[in-house]
């Protein structure tokens, strides 16, 4: 009986836990943790009423290895599921090597004190999980994760070598507030503010946060949006594993609202990093931030409209210029009707969910430590299909983008 723990008890969180307990024969025991066990608890109510599965739930501070261990040795997994903070990768890695157990999850290691989002951190345990018989799958959420794989998809079914890569993130939803972040506000505000970064002619160009914008019309009639390039870590693996690319970006759509409040909360200094004092005590503006806007995993029931994305990948095939456009669309308030979850945790999630099945059932089991995309694509792509997020092809499309 292969038992998993599932760390963080947010948004996606509560995702993850929903379809790994619709998989009984592949998630037979699983335990949710998280330094708020009350979280866990109301995540387990839910899918004891939906699906008649008991989970058992645990408090843990995950920045804490020996906190960790002492988990891991009372539970004894077979593997973790990490949806916790970023910050909090490290720790996790490294009581997984302690206690002996696999590891898997969903966003790259960043500082807490630096916006810095590199791979090379968790990059410098490849022989210390090869060498303990282990393996940590790196990113296997929507971007990255499933763009990942997408980009795998069309390089090993659609291209002799691919090219240009521009990932482009569209969520059309409309949740009724001003502002309010789909995901961890503090993540999220990070990750927008971070100076852009893309690749182009063997090299990363820096640019300033949100610098570069156009118009993009989505397919099955989800619409237009203004997309707006900025850095995301999958460009780091994915320029890595595919050498042969010559251009990559990542683009991401943002309304009005949502810049306008982020400019003038950027100008006060509350989306600031840095400690400041306040009342004889040091605060963190972006961190005070977070308590005050809406919880993400609370906009489900209010959250209309749809996600579309997708990778547009162009290359040669059979010495001819090629393009794909690989991409998923979802209903927000379809995924509330599922498991009680808004768009973006769900999109999130489902393929946190199929990356463990890959390592629950051995169809991905390799020591060491991978970026998703360095796994067989056409087992991933099926399960999309299969458990919620089904993927499109269009070949050559008529799309102008920069």
């Amino acid at each position: 009986m292969k038992k998993i723990i599932i760390i963080g008890a947010g948004g996606v969180g509560h995702v993850v836990a929903h379809k790994c307990a619709q998989l009984a024969e592949v998630f037979p025991e699983i335990l949710l943790a998280s330094r708020t066990e009350s979280k866990c608890v109301d995540i387990a109510k839910h899918v004891l009423q939906q699906y008649g599965r008991t989970i058992k739930t645990a408090q843990v501070d995950a920045d804490d290895v020996s906190d960790l261990v002492r988990l891991f040795d009372n539970y004894k997994p077979f593997m973790v599921i990490n949806v916790a903070l970023p910050y909090q990768d490290l720790t996790i890695m490294d009581a997984c090597l302690e206690m002996g157990v696999h590891y898997l999850d969903t966003a790259n290691y960043e500082p807490l004190d630096t916006a810095k989002f590199e791979y090379k951190w968790q990059w410098a345990y490849q022989e210390r999980f090869k060498q303990a018989g282990l393996m940590a799958l790196l990113g296997s959420g929507f971007d990255p994760g499933a763009t990942n794989m997408f980009t795998a998809f069309a390089a090993k079914h659609y291209f002799d070598e691919i090219h240009e890569l521009d990932i482009i993130d569209v969520n059309g939803g409309d949740h009724g507030y001003p502002f309010a972040t789909n995901f961890n506000p503090e993540i999220n505000i990070r990750e927008v503010t971070a100076e852009c970064r893309h690749w182009e002619n063997d090299k990363f160009i820096t640019t300033p946060a949100m610098s570069e914008m156009q118009s993009f019309t989505c397919p099955d009639e989800v619409g237009t949006y203004n997309i707006y390039r900025m850095y995301h870590e999958e460009l780091e693996s994915l320029t890595k594993h595919y050498p042969s690319l010559k251009k990559a970006q990542f683009w991401m759509s943002f309304g009005d609202s949502y810049l306008k409040h982020l400019e003038i909360l950027g100008n006060v200094g509350m989306t600031s990093i840095e400690p400041v004092k306040f009342n004889g005590q040091d605060i963190v503006p972006i961190q005070f931030l977070k308590q005050l806007l809406p919880d993400p995993a609370s906009l489900g029931p209010r959250t209309h409209g749809k996600t579309c994305i997708g990778c547009l990948v162009r290359g040669i095939k059979d010495g001819k210029k090629t393009t794909v456009y690989i991409y998923n669309v979802k209903d927000h308030q379809d995924c509330y009707k599922e498991v009680k979850s808004q768009g973006i945790s769900y999109t999130t999630g489902v393929p946190t969910m199929i990356g463990a099945k890959m390592m629950m059932t051995g169809v991905w089991q390799q020591p060491g430590v991978w970026n998703i995309e360095q796994m067989d694509p056409d087992p991933f792509m099926a399960d999309l299909n299969e458990y919620g997020l089904p993927f499109q092809v269009i070949e050559n499309p008529d799309f102008k983008l920069i």
